[in-house]
Protein backbone atom coordinates (compact mmCIF):
# COMPACT_ATOMS: atom_id res chain seq x y z
CA UNK A 1 0.00 0.00 0.00
CA UNK A 2 1.41 3.39 -1.00
CA UNK A 3 0.60 6.35 1.21
CA UNK A 4 0.27 9.76 -0.46
CA UNK A 5 2.69 12.08 1.36
CA UNK A 6 1.85 15.16 -0.67
CA UNK A 7 1.58 18.49 1.04
CA UNK A 8 -2.22 18.36 1.04
CA UNK A 9 -2.15 14.88 2.60
CA UNK A 10 0.14 16.15 5.35
CA UNK A 11 -2.21 19.07 5.97
CA UNK A 12 -5.11 16.67 6.30
CA UNK A 13 -3.11 14.62 8.80
CA UNK A 14 -2.81 17.79 10.91
CA UNK A 15 -6.53 18.46 10.56
CA UNK A 16 -7.60 14.99 11.61
CA UNK A 17 -5.00 14.90 14.37
CA UNK A 18 -6.40 18.17 15.73
CA UNK A 19 -9.95 16.87 15.51
CA UNK A 20 -9.06 13.65 17.36
CA UNK A 21 -9.42 15.45 20.71
CA UNK A 22 -12.90 16.19 22.14
CA UNK A 23 -11.83 19.49 23.72
CA UNK A 24 -10.42 20.75 20.43
CA UNK A 25 -13.61 19.73 18.60
CA UNK A 26 -15.63 21.66 21.18
CA UNK A 27 -13.39 24.73 20.87
CA UNK A 28 -13.73 24.57 17.09
CA UNK A 29 -17.53 24.30 17.32
CA UNK A 30 -17.64 27.35 19.59
CA UNK A 31 -15.47 29.57 17.38
CA UNK A 32 -17.21 28.50 14.18
CA UNK A 33 -20.34 30.18 15.58
CA UNK A 34 -18.63 33.28 16.99
CA UNK A 35 -15.04 34.29 17.58
CA UNK A 36 -13.77 34.24 21.15
CA UNK A 37 -10.66 35.20 23.04
CA UNK A 38 -8.46 32.46 24.45
CA UNK A 39 -9.43 33.75 27.92
CA UNK A 40 -13.13 33.38 27.12
CA UNK A 41 -12.53 29.85 25.89
CA UNK A 42 -10.43 28.94 28.93
CA UNK A 43 -13.24 30.02 31.27
CA UNK A 44 -15.42 27.23 29.83
CA UNK A 45 -13.09 24.34 30.60
CA UNK A 46 -11.84 22.72 33.77
CA UNK A 47 -8.20 23.11 32.78
CA UNK A 48 -5.53 25.77 32.89
CA UNK A 49 -5.36 28.73 30.56
CA UNK A 50 -2.07 27.30 29.22
CA UNK A 51 -3.73 23.98 28.38
CA UNK A 52 -6.50 25.72 26.42
CA UNK A 53 -3.87 27.86 24.71
CA UNK A 54 -2.07 24.67 23.60
CA UNK A 55 -5.32 23.23 22.23
CA UNK A 56 -5.88 26.44 20.26
CA UNK A 57 -2.29 26.25 18.94
CA UNK A 58 -2.92 22.73 17.63
CA UNK A 59 -6.08 23.94 15.88
CA UNK A 60 -4.18 26.91 14.43
CA UNK A 61 -1.36 24.67 13.11
CA UNK A 62 -4.03 22.62 11.37
CA UNK A 63 -5.47 25.89 10.00
CA UNK A 64 -8.86 25.09 11.51
CA UNK A 65 -8.75 28.39 13.39
CA UNK A 66 -6.91 31.67 13.09
CA UNK A 67 -5.62 33.79 15.95
CA UNK A 68 -5.50 37.55 15.76
CA UNK A 69 -4.23 40.03 18.32
CA UNK A 70 -6.86 42.42 19.65
CA UNK A 71 -5.02 44.59 22.13
CA UNK A 72 -3.90 42.24 24.90
CA UNK A 73 -6.30 39.51 23.80
CA UNK A 74 -5.93 36.90 21.13
CA UNK A 75 -9.18 36.41 19.20
CA UNK A 76 -9.79 32.93 17.82
CA UNK A 77 -11.92 32.50 14.69
CA UNK A 78 -12.97 29.29 12.96
CA UNK A 79 -11.85 28.60 9.38
CA UNK A 80 -14.79 27.12 7.46
CA UNK A 81 -12.61 26.40 4.40
CA UNK A 82 -10.47 23.92 6.35
CA UNK A 83 -13.57 22.20 7.69
CA UNK A 84 -14.99 21.95 4.16
CA UNK A 85 -11.75 20.36 2.91
CA UNK A 86 -11.90 17.73 5.64
CA UNK A 87 -15.56 17.15 4.91
CA UNK A 88 -14.87 16.60 1.20
CA UNK A 89 -12.19 14.05 2.03
CA UNK A 90 -14.52 12.16 4.35
CA UNK A 91 -17.23 12.16 1.67
CA UNK A 92 -14.87 10.19 -0.59
CA UNK A 93 -15.06 7.30 1.87
CA UNK A 94 -18.85 6.96 1.64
Amino acid sequence: MVVDQSRSAAELDHVFGALADATRRDILARVMNADASVSELAARYDMSFAAVQKHVAVLARARLVTKQKDGRLQRVTGNPDAVRRANRLLAQFE
